[in-house]
């Protein structure tokens, strides 16, 4: 046996128990992994109240988790590891655990470490995603709402290296991290348009928001296109004529390797606000829920 974090119904955080539970066997081209580290992503708290039940039900008893980190164990025929392999990647089944299943296992290099690892998967490969999207290129000017935050930290690295000028809205005691991303930083809330403005007289490309803080209509206009504009965060997307970004289920294709070689090379980074034992995994999405941290929270089992 071994140990998870389960829940059996939705609800607030107080659901999640840390159970027994029988190891996963893997199947063909999968590994299976004793987990050194599992991040915590907002997709997780929406799932375990109910919020997701719509489009992704649960089947209950539901380990939680989606991006993990560690040491293959056990192999499927087929799988493109062996066992002792250092891995990270998307779990099949949930994260949340001691051992959980990988699909196609990335490598992880000795410079990355397990929290960073961890941690990279999910908010890394929606940032690349979105990038894609919007077709962020050199010469441009991208506008990122919530640049202090996971996903938004990394598009502002991303977008950087790749020659476009970045301009991020964060919280006044989070304008000093988006500066040290290369970013210009902009207080967000009243009169943020002004202050974007202010900021990039040369205008205002392409808009990435990552806040679902309302900014919608005053993106729009600051493109003058709403095509111009991404959201992962807001609901009334459609009401503007904007995309609503959502993750496919294949989180682990191409740009995976790609991310784990720069965060390797020291070019993009996550930061990382707290690590929790598996056993503090409600606390953890307390803290989440609370918007106590400033950076991703890891789970250690």
């Amino acid at each position: 046996m071994s140990r998870a974090i389960t829940f059996s119904e939705y609800g607030a955080p107080e659901v999640l128990r840390l159970s027994d539970v029988t190891p996963p066997e893997p199947g063909p081209g999968q590994v299976r992994i004793r987990v050194r580290a599992a991040s915590v992503n907002p997709f997780d708290m929406k799932f375990r109240s109910g919020l997701m039940a719509g489009s992704v039900p649960a089947r209950f008893p539901a380990v939680l988790g989606l991006d993990a980190a560690g040491v293959v164990d056990a192999v499927g025929e087929g799988a493109e590891a062996a066992a002792g392999d250092e891995v990270l990647g998307v779990a099949v089944g949930g994260s949340y655990s001691e051992y959980a299943l990988l699909d196609r296992p990335v490598a992880k290099p000795g410079a990355l470490s397990w929290e960073a690892a961890a941690s990279l998967v999910t908010v890394g490969q929606t940032a690349f995603r979105v990038l894609e999207e919007l077709g962020v290129r050199a010469g441009q000017t991208l506008l990122v709402h919530g640049a202090a935050g996971s996903v938004g930290t990394v598009a502002a690295q991303l977008a950087g290296a790749r020659g476009s000028t970045v301009v991020g809205t964060a919280a006044e005691r989070d304008l000093d991290r988006v500066t040290a991303l290369g970013a210009t930083a902009v207080r967000y809330g009243d009169g943020w348009p002004e202050r974007v403005r202010a900021a990039a007289p040369q205008g205002v490309d392409l808009v990435f928001d990552t806040s679902g803080a309302g900014v919608l209509a005053e993106s729009v206009a600051l493109t003058g296109d709403s095509a111009r504009v991404v959201t992962i965060a807001d609901m009334t997307a459609a009401q503007h004529g904007v995309r609503f970004s959502a993750g496919s289920t294949d989180r682990t294709g191409d740009s995976l390797p790609e991310l784990v070689r720069l965060a390797a090379e020291g070019k993009l980074s996550v930061p990382v606000w707290r690590t929790y034992p598996l056993a503090e995994a409600a606390r953890a999405h307390s803290d989440l829920e609370a918007h106590r941290n400033r950076g991703k929270a890891v789970l250690l089992p």
